[in-house]
């Protein structure tokens, strides 16, 4: 498992900078992971809605008014580049 988020910040349309529990911090373009998606995504097409981005504190991951969170283990694999570990099979 990797660190959670701590911090966020909307800088514009929808790119965020985000701050890890480790300190690092990476500026992030969300619009490919939302744009023409549909269904819970389709609220934060709009930028004032999406700039409504929050940390939730519990479980250290981004979300939003409309229930929508993301991984934060994927997070923080696609800002530092760090794969995501394979699971050993069982």
């Amino acid at each position: 498992m990797f660190p959670r988020i701590t911090q966020v910040k909307h800088v514009k349309d929808h790119v965020l900078i985000i701050t890890f529990a480790d300190g690092r911090s990476a500026e992030m373009d969300f619009a490919h992971k939302i744009i023409s998606r549909g269904g819970v995504f389709e609220p934060l097409e709009d930028v004032a809605f999406f700039a409504r981005v929050q940390v939730d504190p519990e479980v250290g991951t981004l979300v939003w008014p409309n229930e929508v969170e993301l991984d934060p283990d994927v997070l923080y694999s696609e800002a530092t580049g760090i794969p995501l570990p394979i699971p050993e099979p069982v």
